[in-house]
């Protein structure tokens, strides 16, 4: 490599660390990728959603009861499907907010329209 080279790959190189640093925090649907989404109930009890990119999602229920399956996305509506621990027969459907993004909140209904606070918590908690 000739001497001329090397200041040239260096401030390419950078150049693409500081642009990593300046992308945007994902928002919406993608923001809850490696995160949790925590749905809250009057009781104060709550359920666990994980959301992967690939379209398949796991939770632990308000009673500690796994499930998971596969999820679908129309604007900001984001609807799940149950695969386990049963193929359920029904969809759920609710409100994620594109603008969604770590520690934003937003009220929603369960599957049974019963009043519930969706939170997008760091990590996977």
């Amino acid at each position: 490599m000739r001497n001329l080279d090397r200041p040239i790959l260096a401030a390419c190189a950078l150049l693409l660390l500081t642009a990593g640093g300046a992308m945007a925090a994902p928002a919406g649907i993608a923001a809850a990728f490696g995160n949790t989404v925590k749905a809250t109930y009057p009781d104060g009890r709550f359920q666990r959603y994980w959301f992967k990119a690939d379209h398949t999602w796991h939770a632990i229920g308000r009673r500690g009861t796994a499930s998971s399956g596969k999820w679908t996305q129309n604007g900001e509506t984001v609807c799940l499907k149950q695969t386990k621990p049963f193929p359920a027969p029904l969809k759920y459907c609710t409100n994620f907010p594109s603008t969604g993004a770590v520690g934003s909140s937003w009220p929603s209904k369960d599957a049974g329209g019963g009043r519930i606070t969706l939170s997008l918590v760091k990590g996977a908690a």
